[in-house]
């Protein structure tokens, strides 16, 4: 599997480099947004490990460019920043990134991180079922999630990867509850060293796409104190 790794600074750009081959990793070296925008369109790397602060298209922008109009497959983006301030993760993972990483990491974080969803990929490979509710249909094999509203054509939706498993998770089993944890564990792997909270601002994206009214939910339900259900009829 292909890493892109968009860093300007050339010893941490090294850095990662090292750690990633040493691990049989293949990865390229991109130093501002511009570059690695046409790169990501032409190569279609199955993750990037970008840093929040590069020339150009600084990080964010870039990763936003890359979510609103996917040329083939969509590549897992790992945010990496020296920022750890909750308000700057949020805006980050708001952007679309799967996941962050605060400098300064560990070569075994690193690549815990990296492990993680790129195993997410290889599960979506080998799976071929679908699962249907009244108002959602998910094709796993396609990678389609479609709405379905009374009175209305069918709507596919446009879903990150991170968002698609989500929904595909809730869809398979309406009416259970699904702590924090557990939708990590599914979602981002068992090995994932983040914050839990994570899971809110993605559950918030997803909301935004899926809910005719996001403020108030009718099919993605919060749990007080627990975490999240899936109704639907």
């Amino acid at each position: 599997m292909d890493i892109l790794i968009v860093e300007d600074d050339r010893d941490i750009a090294q850095l990662l480099q090292d750690i990633l081959e040493n691990d049989g990793f293949t990865s390229y070296v991109c130093r501002d947004g511009f570059t690695a925008l046409r790169y990501s369109q032409e190569q279609q790397p199955d993750l990037i490990i970008l840093d929040w602060l590069i020339p150009g298209l600084d990080g964010l922008e870039l990763c936003a460019r890359l979510r609103q109009k996917p040329i083939g497959k969509e590549p897992y983006i790992l945010m990496l920043t020296a920022k750890a301030e909750e308000i700057d993760l949020v805006i980050g993972l708001s952007t679309g990134a799967d996941d962050y990483i605060v400098k300064p990491f560990s070569p075994r974080e690193l690549l815990a991180r990296v492990r993680a969803l790129l195993r997410r990929s290889l599960r979506h490979n080998s799976q071929t079922q679908a699962h249907h509710t009244p108002s959602f249909t998910i094709d796993i094999e396609q990678r389609q999630a479609t709405r379905h509203l009374p009175h209305q054509e069918p709507e596919p939706l446009d879903l990150t990867t991170l968002e698609f498993d989500l929904l595909s998770i809730f869809v398979s089993a309406p009416g259970r509850v699904w702590q924090r944890g557990q939708l990590i564990e599914r979602v981002w792997g068992d090995d994932y060293f983040g914050d839990d909270r994570v899971v809110d601002t993605h559950i918030a994206r997803l909301r935004k796409k899926v809910e005719l009214n996001p403020s108030h939910p009718s099919f993605i339900k919060t749990v007080i104190g627990v975490g999240y259900k899936f109704e639907d009829g």
